[in-house]
């Protein structure tokens, strides 16, 4: 169970990230839609778990892997914006949310029987 703090802070790193993709590293996945699904943050705020969809779904682990391997830009981008509310701006993990193709996955599977 996350805190009110913690809540808070997945929160605000969400919003800001979302608008970070949207304007900034926009260039970074081309002709995708990226959505930031989730954010958790750990107990101590020193690292946050961020969960991204992405539409459409091909080449998700590879489209990840890129953001990862770009992280620090993203992470440093993030703290200009955050730093006057956090002492430490956590360090960003990327995942791909695929919860949107497994009820796909799932509605098909029930369509079809």
């Amino acid at each position: 169970m996350q805190s009110k703090r913690q809540l808070q802070v997945g929160g605000m790193i969400q919003k800001e990230l979302s608008a970070l993709f949207t304007h900034k590293f926009n260039g970074l996945i081309p002709g995708r839609l990226v959505t930031i699904t989730g954010v958790k943050v750990s107990s101590d705020l020193g690292i946050a778990k961020v969960y991204l969809s992405i539409f459409p779904s091909t080449d998700g682990a590879k489209i990840i892997k890129e953001i990862n391997l770009n992280d620090t830009k993203i992470r440093y981008e993030l703290g200009k914006i955050i730093k006057n509310d956090l002492k430490r701006i956590p360090e960003l993990t990327f995942y791909l949310d695929d919860s949107l193709d497994q009820i796909d996955r799932i509605d098909n599977a029930l369509k079809n029987s």
